[in-house]
């Protein structure tokens, strides 16, 4: 196998596919690259046997072949060279040598034959979606899906449905709830599952050039064309949670906050709290203003924010990081937040409209 192409470009892909090789594996050869040279290009492919990446790239093909690369050693060895273009090279012993500029390597690779083939997916439900607004939409959600699997492995996921001409992304990781919903041009009805690390690899594929994202999930397996990019990924299985019982459906008291503003007043009181403490920021309402305080081994701080209370004064305790995130999520200058007592979830909606919804629980107070 030889052939050339632009170090950069190569990189680049390089770089996007070693996020998803596998990592300390007893595979070794999961921990590397594909790389298939063929009549004027190169076919790249990453797989853990959970999530596969493929990309083309034009390239000048001197002698057709394949070979597994380890990933971090061809990306830190890419990223220090500073020719323009680079020749890879492989023989019959998996002998590689890499040369860009004046200088050289010559590394072992491993059998193309030992790399596992991505699989395919079948043909299901397919569809195209602005790349901005997938994106945005999954920015809007991924920070509630269960960081651990030691509870529910379905909360790690991301519930994805259509209906209505509407597609509505869930998630829950059991102390929040976060919902975005948006009109779109995608006929049918059905659903899935995707894995929040999958989609998180999916919003890094975006960017500000790429204008539609072909979808396809069929029945086990879900597949995302990007710029140029196919990525794969296992849908999850089983039923996703009946979240609409736990969102309350009624509220004894409501805000209408700016937005910004509420989140620089929670960043300042929640200075004192570390990752080493659960404390909570304890908030009271009243008629026309909620002052805010936490106290912790560090110290103590208190801030008093002007907004009208609808209902009668209380006091409760929030999760500051979990507040900021969701407040974060909504891009819109104001939002009304509604309780339900100091015990039924903290709910987070649009002034006007049904974008978005976000939901906390309280936390104890003392």
């Amino acid at each position: 196998m030889i052939f050339s192409v632009e170090r950069a470009a190569l990189l680049d892909v390089v770089n996007k596919m070693q996020r998803i090789v596998g990592a300390k594996t007893s595979m070794p050869v999961l921990e590397g690259i594909l790389i298939s040279a063929e009549q004027g290009k190169i076919t790249l492919i990453s797989y853990n046997l959970e999530m596969g990446m493929k990309k083309e790239l034009y390239a000048k093909c001197d002698e057709e072949g394949d070979i597994v690369i380890n990933a971090r050693l061809l990306g830190d060895i890419l990223r220090k060279m500073n020719g323009l273009q680079v020749e890879i090279s492989a023989d019959d012993k998996l002998n590689c040598h890499i040369k860009s500029g004046e200088a050289t390597f010559n590394i072992m690779g491993m059998a193309a034959s030992d790399f596992p083939e991505m699989p395919s997916v079948d043909e299901g439900n397919k569809f195209s979606i602005d790349g901005k607004q997938l994106s945005e939409m999954v920015k809007g959600t991924i920070f509630s899906t269960a960081q651990t699997e030691a509870a529910k492995p379905i909360l790690t996921g991301i519930y994805v449905s259509v209906e209505n001409g509407n597609i509505q992304l869930v998630a829950v990781d059991g102390f929040r709830l976060a919902i975005r919903k948006e009109k779109v041009n995608i006929g049918g009805v059905f659903s899935f599952i995707v894995s929040g690390k999958a989609f998180g690899e999916v919003v890094k594929l975006i960017d500000e050039n790429t204008e539609e994202v072909g979808i396809n999930a069929g029945s086990r397996l879900i597949s995302f064309e990007i710029n140029g990019y196919k990525f794969i990924s296992r849908l999850l299985e089983g039923e996703f949670v009946n979240y609409d019982k736990v969102i309350p459906a009624g509220h004894t008291q409501r805000v209408v906050v700016n937005t910004r503003e509420l989140i620089d007043t929670i960043e300042r009181v929640s200075l004192l709290i570390t990752e080493f403490f659960s404390t909570p920021v304890r908030c009271y309402f009243n008629e026309h203003s909620v002052v805010f305080t936490t106290a912790t081994a560090m110290g103590r701080a208190t801030e008093t924010f002007n907004t009208e209370l609808e209902g009668e004064s209380f006091e409760i305790g929030i999760n500051s990081r979990h507040l900021l995130e969701a407040l974060k999520a909504t891009e819109t200058e104001k939002v009304e937040i509604l309780f339900n007592g100091v015990k039924s979830g903290i709910v987070i909606n649009p002034e006007n409209g049904e974008d978005f919804k976000y939901m906390t629980m309280p936390m104890r107070i003392k």
